[in-house]
């Protein structure tokens, strides 16, 4: 294949090597992948000080690999955030597994996240054995972990012999600079592979979608079915459509709350991370055990 045809082909798919000769970056790929719950989304937005994955305190709140650019004058780092690894009770779990894993694949360096505040487990030693030797080791939380617990973590995780080891907090930024300042040094010389100033990969759809799943999260909390999914059905700006399903018909009331009370709020602060003007309409299906049949997961983009 050309030079010219391969130029073509990447910026056909969004990527650009324009000014790649005339310009001497470090670029790569780097991946968070750990156990759910250890602070992943939370330290990939801090890293870039952009929101590009959603958060909240529930398992499995990130299902995609969600991909965010740290974008400088002299380097590039695509960084991918995954689902949490754990034990699977369905297909969903399954391929959400699948998408975390796949995440270890042709990166320049991967990264395993933990939480500092609970022990090293057989979890975190398990999704260690699958990592390259020159991964690097992430210690979340560490602002509301007390310092001997901290040493005695990082002590246990030497067990898992990886290139480096940080503590740091994604919530506060306490030794966030200092990881980001390793990655880029451990990055290769190579091309800018988004245009400058691009800070996510996904189309606006999915992060409607996400954006509403993360509100549903949010505003009914412990009531919420964990097995819901969204996924945008009419997208004609100013107006998109949502669609919100859950497993079974009692779930919906749980969903749509006294009085549409529930859907309501939702739609209020989804809304307020849109464009001004964007008109969000929010309707809630059921899809009976859509976590188990693959066409249902295919539907959902799982």
């Amino acid at each position: 294949m050309s030079d010219d045809r391969l130029e073509e082909l990447l910026a056909a798919a969004g990527f650009t090597t324009a000014g790649s000769e005339a310009e001497t970056i470090r670029s790569g790929f780097v991946s968070l992948v750990g156990r759910p719950n250890v602070g992943k989304s939370t330290l990939l937005n801090r890293i870039l000080g952009h929101k590009v994955s959603i958060v909240s305190d529930k398992p499995q709140t990130t299902r995609h690999q969600i991909r965010g650019i740290l974008d400088r004058p002299d380097a590039q780092i695509v960084f991918v955030d995954t689902p949490g690894i754990h034990k699977p009770r369905s297909l969903m779990g399954e391929r959400l597994n699948d998408t975390a894993t796949s995440a270890l694949g042709d990166i320049d360096v991967a990264c395993l996240v933990v939480d500092g505040t609970a022990a090293i487990g057989a979890g975190d030693r398990y999704v260690a054995s699958r990592m390259p030797r020159n991964s690097i080791l992430i210690l979340n939380k560490t602002d509301i972990t007390p310092e001997e617990h901290i040493l005695k973590q990082l002590t246990k995780a030497s067990e898992f012999g990886f290139s480096e080891y940080f503590p740091v907090s994604a919530r506060t930024g306490k030794g966030v600079d200092e990881l980001v300042g390793y990655l880029i040094d451990r990055m290769p010389e190579g091309p800018r592979w988004y245009p400058e100033g691009t800070v996510r990969d996904f189309s606006e759809q999915f992060w409607i979608a996400e954006l509403v799943r993360e509100q549903l999260l949010a505003v009914a909390r412990e009531e919420l079915p964990h097995s819901i999914a969204t996924r945008v059905t009419e997208y004609e700006p100013p107006l998109v459509r949502v669609e919100i399903a859950v497993e079974r018909e009692s779930q919906k009331g749980i969903v749509i709350g006294k009085g549409g009370k529930v859907l309501k709020e939702v739609g209020i602060r989804a809304r307020k991370q849109l464009p001004e003007g964007m008109y969000l309409e929010l309707h809630v299906t059921v899809a009976k055990d859509w976590q188990s049949h693959a066409r249902s997961l295919d539907r959902f983009g799982y």
